[in-house]
C-alpha cells in the first residue's frame, strides 16, 4: 500500500453515454487504486462536458473513459477537445470494445492510449503510466 504522504497521480474514470455496464470500470478503478493511484469515479451516464468539468474540478492527471457501447468515436474526441479548450494538458485513455479500424481516428483525436478487452492489471497500469509520461 502506498503511504498517503506520497504524491500520487490522480486518475478520473468515467462511463460516457448510455452504457450502463459498470462492472469493468469499477474493477479498473480498484486495480488503479491498488497500484497507488488516487482514483475518482464519476459514475454512469456522463456527458463529455461533465467529464471535462470533473477533470478540471478534481485537478486530475489522467482521464480514463470506459467505452463498451460502440460510441467511442462520438464521445471520446469531445472529451479530448473539451480538455484542450479549457487549457488542460490531461491525457485521455480509452478502455473497452474498440475495433482496430477505429484506433487511427482516436489517435488523431488526441487519445493517448487504448486498452482492449482482456487486458491484464499490469497492462492497464502500464497504459496509464505511459499516458502520464506524455504530459508536458
Amino acid at each position: 500500500m502506498i503511504p498517503f504522504t506520497e504524491l500520487r497521480a490522480r486518475v478520473l474514470v468515467a462511463k460516457l453515454g448510455l452504457d450502463g455496464h459498470d462492472r469493468g470500470v469499477k474493477v479498473v478503478a480498484r486495480l488503479l487504486r491498488d497500484a497507488g493511484f488516487e482514483v475518482i469515479y464519476t459514475g454512469l451516464r456522463q456527458t463529455p462536458e461533465m467529464v471535462v468539468a470533473a477533470a478540471r474540478d478534481e485537478d486530475v492527471d489522467v482521464v480514463g473513459l470506459s467505452m463498451l457501447s460502440g460510441a467511442h468515436l462520438a464521445l471520446a474526441p469531445p472529451v479530448v477537445a473539451g480538455l484542450r479548450a479549457e487549457g488542460l494538458d490531461i491525457p485521455v485513455v480509452v478502455g473497452g470494445i474498440v475495433p482496430d479500424r477505429d484506433l487511427p481516428a482516436l489517435e488523431a483525436a488526441g487519445v493517448a492510449e487504448v486498452i482492449g478487452p482482456g487486458a491484464t492489471a499490469d497492462e492497464v497500469v502500464a497504459a496509464v503510466e505511459r499516458a502520464l509520461a506524455t504530459r508536458t
